[in-house]
């Protein structure tokens, strides 16, 4: 197995482009236990720890405050960095792993196993993420819908890396919840995230279908139904249904973390948890749970 190692981006778009099979590894919390348990035995491994360009996140549109997160950064740093700006981004990664694996393990390299239990998938896709991908024959950016293709399988080329996500920031309430097994160390039962923003509604779930996916009917039922202009306490009916509609959107199989008739359950009163927490940020300007 060889080991490439660039020390810029440009080096390891031309490294990737010569050598489409090598597997790229920043953190290496998905590809090293792959590799020990000997699940996947590449003819390179491409290092991307050395990369400048990837580790760093910054404001890239003053209009909208769109920001930046370069594939590199650990989550710890989006936890302690942008809890503020991307609060459900934080949640989301708050609950990854332990801390060592938080230390090194980034929301590039979640994207990049696309795993449907990833937990950071559901956050993308409830705040309309854009993916940045790039090779020696340019950038391009896919929205996070775009992105997922397959149980870990995701639209890149094989000449591709992930560079980038851009995130909206500050754009309004959101929330992330998952269930486990245990509250550390664990793979999703399933997971919700949601965001609510200018009047609309994004709400996508995760470890419940054969990819992480946006539950579209739910996101059109609730910016149809809430008071936007004179928010007042949101009656049981409403929280009911949506969550209703929420698990209606999930495809989930049964396996040893859980059965499919649970998940559908537990993502209903995900759903209907994190609604009440995201309505009373948006009623009263304070967070809950954050």
């Amino acid at each position: 197995m060889e080991f490439l190692r660039p020390a810029t981006l440009a080096e390891a778009l031309a490294l990737k482009a010569a050598r489409p099979d090598a597997v790229p590894i920043a953190g290496g919390t998905d590809v090293m236990v792959e590799l020990n348990f000997d699940h996947r035995r590449p003819g390179a491994l491409l290092d991307l720890t050395t990369v400048p360009e990837l580790a760093e996140w910054s404001t890239v549109d003053h209009t909208d405050g769109t920001i930046r997160l370069g594939a590199g950064v650990p989550y710890s740093r989006v936890i302690t960095e942008l809890g503020e700006s991307v609060p459900a981004l934080a949640m989301a990664s708050r609950t990854v792993g332990s801390p060592q694996i938080r230390n090194r393990g980034t929301v590039g390299g979640n994207l990049g196993a696309a795993s449907p239990a990833g937990d950071t998938h559901p956050v993308l896709l409830a705040l309309d993420a854009r993916i940045e991908v790039a090779s020696v024959r340019g950038t391009r950016l896919l929205r996070a819908e775009e992105f997922y293709v397959g149980v870990k399988r995701h639209a890149l080329a094989p000449d591709e890396l992930i560079t980038a996500v851009h995130l909206p920031a500050h754009a309004g309430p959101q929330q992330f919840a998952k269930v486990g097994t245990r509250n550390a160390m664990v793979i999703a039962v399933c997971s919700f995230a949601l965001s609510l923003r200018h009047g609309g509604v994004g709400a996508a779930i995760g470890s419940a279908a054969p990819t992480p996916r946006r539950a579209r009917e739910a996101e059109d039922f609730l910016a149809a139904e809430l008071p936007w202009t004179s928010p007042e306490p949101l009656p049981d009916s409403l929280k009911r249904r949506f969550g209703d509609l929420v698990g209606a959107a999930a495809a989930p199989i049964d396996d040893v973390r859980g059965s499919a008739a649970y998940r559908k359950h537990a993502l209903g009163v995900l759903a209907r948890r994190t609604l009440t927490w995201a309505w009373d940020e948006y009623r009263t300007g304070e967070r809950a749970c954050a």
